[in-house]
């Protein structure tokens, strides 16, 4: 599988990546980059760390530094100042990102090798929107695109309260790149809730004698207390989950495809993502939604990109 990462590096980004980077079979020809959880000056030293921490190689790209139109605020609370945890203890990276803005990069990619790409997007889709507007025969040159966004069941977690924060952070990007990719795997906020990591495995796996458990422990123990203090059942994997449907799609237990757009303009729902259960609206199916995943598999493959 030859894929492109589009993320907005916070904690659960990093171990999506980790995830990708560990993965047989997987090769990781590109990370761009994006503000979301962070703003971008920020996540780009987070995935030249994570690929220190990994020892992997992959380029690096700086991509789009604000939302379309929307007003951004970092979501530091969850991720700290830094994107990281606020770790401590970050070693310096002597690694740089290329010249090459991201979204050239995604368009060049694209155009190299047509049908070739997966493309996992753990952040705002604002990158892939842009690039989807500069070339609009851009999303039928991407083999398959995942991204983790959106709700469900209007279950959200941002002050819109039906709007889950990557697609709430761009609704226009969202809805530019739901329009624009023929087909889209979604790894939705409620599918993330209902299938968390237990906390004893959370424990066992950040107590495991690697360099990689110790990162994950250290960038992870604020979101991991902030989770608690909410009193979820477990630890929540968003882009984990995202990934892992990715690199192993036989953990998907239920989907289903059905028509999805994103609310631009609702004063309590802008960014909620919009789906046509029923097929009342007339329009073909767009997005395949995950509902349910093989979670032994998921902790599965947390052990071997741990170890």
């Amino acid at each position: 599988m030859r894929m492109i990462i589009d993320t907005d590096a916070g904690v659960d980004d990093a171990q999506a990546i980790m995830m990708a980077l560990a993965s047989p079979g997987v090769a990781v020809e590109a990370i761009t980059t994006v503000t979301g959880n962070i703003h971008v000056d920020k996540v780009v030293p987070n995935v030249l760390t994570v690929l220190d921490i990994m020892k992997k190689d992959a380029p690096v790209y700086r991509g789009a530094d604000r939302p379309l139109i929307a007003n951004w605020s970092p979501e530091e609370q969850v991720h700290g100042q830094d994107g990281l945890g606020n770790w401590k203890d970050r070693p310096p990276t002597q690694r740089r990102a290329e010249s090459e803005h991201a979204v050239n990069a995604l368009l060049r990619l694209a155009n190299q090798a047509p049908g070739q790409y997966t493309l996992v997007a753990l952040g705002p889709l604002t990158n892939i929107a842009l690039a989807a507007q500069l070339d609009p025969s851009f999303p039928a040159k991407i083999k398959q695109f995942v991204f983790m966004g959106g709700t469900i069941q209007a279950m959200g977690n941002t002050a819109n309260l039906t709007s889950e924060f990557n697609i709430y952070c761009d609704p226009e990007a969202a809805y530019m790149a739901l329009r624009a990719f023929p087909m889209s795997t979604m790894l939705s906020w409620e599918t993330t809730m209902a299938h968390p990591m237990t906390w004893a495995q959370f424990e066992a796996l950040t107590g495991l004698d690697t360099d990689a458990a110790r990162f994950m422990k250290a960038t992870s123990s604020v979101t991991a207390e902030l989770i608690k203090s909410y009193q979820y059942d477990g630890y929540l994997l968003p882009d984990p989950l995202a990934m892992a449907i990715t690199v192993q799609p036989d953990l998907i237990r239920k989907s289903a495809e059905y028509a999805v757009t994103v609310e631009l303009h609702g004063a309590h729902t802008r960014g909620q993502t919009i789906i046509d259960y029923r097929g009342r609206s007339g329009h073909r199916p767009n997005v395949r939604v995950v509902q349910e995943l093989d979670m032994d598999g998921v902790a599965a493959l947390y052990r071997r990109m741990l170890a």
